[in-house]
């Protein structure tokens, strides 16, 4: 029987921003040798995607949070935000002096400031745990550096699918959904930042599981064929709608109680040892 598996990216194949248990690929190989289908389900856009995860070979990818999904090059689906949107989001964000990226489906824009706010991050981020690469015997020598951000100016606020912050605040997730209504999607992001608060704005109704259910009646595919593995917030609908829901072992507690299922953590062959368990290989 063939089954599918969809896949988060950070802190499921890749932690760290650049670092990928061999035992990852491996698996990832294997289940596809075996005749299931894999696919990546991530919050980036798809031209943010790790050069090192595409190229271990997907069946086909669902990005921007739900947004997009794509297949073989061809464009499956497409749920941008209304252009008045964009223009909310962006004027919410510059009235509390919050940094934030806008994604489209083929580039991320950064308002000024946040390119700076995340090198700082990820040089912090990656500093404090290269001891724990090390023991488990992966590269340490992290590239932090952000990939091909664009200014914000330059964005086509037609083609916006989601927006992602870094505020002061760390009330800014609840404060935000309430400001900006019911028009929208607004989530925790998954960056621990050591004050504020990070998050994921998109269009309401525009998830990784409403994409996923899409993807499944495009492929002829049942749900309880549906494998779905993830850490963050934006992993929650996809839980919700795939018949086997896996939350990995560095997701917070409340995630993996929503996930039923948990396998180990992304650097202790999480995917690889989820996939054994589930007989994909």
């Amino acid at each position: 029987m063939t089954r599918i598996a969809f896949l988060d990216v950070d802190g499921t194949i890749l932690e760290h921003g650049s670092v990928i248990a061999p035992s990852t690929v491996d698996a990832i190989k294997q289940a596809r040798a075996n005749g299931h289908l894999v696919w990546l389900c991530t919050g980036r856009a798809e031209a943010d995607i790790h050069p090192d995860v595409v190229a271990i070979g997907f069946d086909g990818a669902i990005s921007n949070g739900g947004a997009y999904a794509t297949r073989d090059g061809e464009l499956l689906l497409e749920r941008t935000l209304p252009e008045g949107d964009v223009t909310a989001l962006e004027a919410y964000f510059q009235s509390h002096g919050i940094h934030y990226f806008l994604q489209t489906h083929d580039a991320v824009y950064a308002s000024p400031g946040m390119a700076d706010t995340m090198e700082e991050f990820l040089r912090a981020r990656h500093a404090q745990r290269a001891d724990e690469l090390a023991a488990l015997g992966l590269p340490s020598d992290i590239d932090h550096r952000q990939r091909d951000l664009r200014p914000v100016a330059h964005v086509d606020r037609d083609r916006v699918a989601k927006a992602v912050f870094v505020s002061p605040s760390p009330d800014t997730v609840a404060h935000a959904a309430a400001e900006l209504g019911e028009g929208f999607h607004v989530i925790p992001g998954s960056m621990p930042l050591p004050g504020g608060s990070n998050g994921e704005i998109g269009r309401a109704g525009v998830t990784k599981g409403s994409a996923i259910t899409e993807v499944l009646g495009v492929l002829g595919l049942s749900a309880t064929d549906a494998i779905g593995v993830g850490d963050s917030w934006n992993d929650v609908e996809m839980f919700e709608v795939v018949g086997t829901p896996v939350a990995m072992g560095n997701a917070e507690p409340e995630l993996q109680s929503l996930a039923g299922r948990v396998t180990t953590a992304v650097l202790e062959d999480g995917v690889r040892n989820a996939f054994a368990e589930l007989g994909l290989i």
